[in-house]
C-alpha cells in the first residue's frame, strides 16, 4: 500500500482530531494496527484516511476502539487481587483508617467496580470516591452505566456477583451502593496533571504499547502522585525497570511502594 502523506503528518493530524499523541506509543506496533485498519476500510493513504475519519463518525469510533484496546474484566488476575487484599491493603491501613484510591486507564469500569466491591465486602473505608479515569469518553459512559453482559459478569466471584449485581434479562447491573463509591472522569495520562496523596494507584495493562521513554515519564508521575509508602499496582505483563530512580521499590510482584 502506497501512502501519499507520511506517518509524522498523520500523527499530527490525528492528535488534532482526537487529542491522542501516537508518538508516545511504540511506532512499529501502532503502525501495523493502523495500516491493518486502513485496509479493512479500503483507504489507500493517510490523507484519505484522515478525510474518512473526519466524515464518518462510525468509522472514527471503530478506529478509536481499535487503537485504544479497551479490554477489561472483573478481578483480572485473581491471585494478584488476593495479594492486594491480604498483603497490601492491611499495610496501607496500618497508620490510617481510610484509603485514597485511583484506577488509571479504567476502560469500561470493571477494575474500579472490583475495588469498590472488595472494599465494601471487607469493610475497608475510602476517604473519598474511587477515582476512575480513561482517555475514552465512550468507555467512561459505559462504565458509569454499570451494565455488563452475562459473560462479563461471570468474571466476578460468585459472592460479589450475587451481592452487588442485579440481573436484568441477559445483563447484570452493578448496584447503586457500589456505583456511588466511584467517580468517573476523562483524563489523558500523558498530558494531564495528576492528583496527589494517593494511597493506592492501579494502572494495569495500560502502558504495554507505550515507548520506554513514555513509560518512565508515566511511572515517575505516578510516583509523585502517591503519598510516601503509597503503592502502585501494575499489570501482569509489566515491570518497572530502575524503579528506585523514580522513588519506587518493589514490595511484591506487580506492586511498587513509594520510598
Amino acid at each position: 500500500m502506497e501512502y501519499t502523506a507520511d506517518w509524522d503528518w498523520f500523527v499530527k493530524r490525528f492528535e488534532g482530531m482526537s487529542r491522542i499523541d501516537l508518538t508516545a506509543y511504540k511506532r512499529p506496533q501502532m503502525e501495523r494496527r493502523i495500516n491493518s485498519f486502513m485496509r479493512t476500510v479500503g483507504v489507500p493513504d493517510y490523507k484519505s484516511f484522515v478525510d474518512l475519519l473526519l466524515n464518518d463518525k462510525v468509522v472514527y469510533r471503530r478506529f478509536l476502539d481499535h487503537i485504544t484496546i479497551n479490554v477489561s474484566e472483573f478481578f483480572r488476575n485473581p491471585n494478584h487481587w488476593e495479594v492486594l487484599e491480604k498483603e497490601i491493603v492491611p499495610v496501607l491501613l496500618k497508620d490510617k483508617n481510610s484509603l485514597k484510591v485511583w484506577s488509571a486507564g479504567c476502560s469500561t469500569g470493571e477494575e474500579p467496580y472490583s475495588l469498590a466491591m472488595m472494599f465494601k465486602g471487607k469493610n475497608i473505608n475510602i476517604s473519598e470516591k474511587i477515582l476512575a479515569t480513561d482517555i475514552d469518553m465512550d468507555v467512561l459512559e459505559k462504565a458509569s452505566m454499570g451494565i455488563y453482559s452475562d459473560k462479563a459478569a461471570q468474571t466476578a466471584p460468585d459472592t460479589y456477583r450475587n451481592r452487588y449485581f442485579t440481573r436484568e434479562g441477559d445483563f447484570f447491573r452493578v448496584n447503586d451502593d457500589i456505583k456511588k463509591m466511584i467517580k468517573f472522569e476523562r483524563q489523558d495520562l500523558l498530558k494531564d496533571q495528576f492528583g496527589r496523596g494517593f494511597d493506592l494507584i492501579l494502572c494495569r495493562n495500560v502502558v504495554i504499547y507505550f515507548t520506554e521513554e513514555t513509560k518512565q515519564k508515566l511511572y515517575h508521575k505516578f510516583s509523585e502522585a502517591l503519598r510516601p509508602q503509597g503503592v502502585l499496582f501494575i499489570g501482569s505483563t509489566e515491570q518497572i525497570f530502575q524503579a528506585r530512580d523514580m522513588g519506587l521499590q518493589s514490595i511484591a510482584t506487580f506492586f511498587y511502594k513509594k520510598i
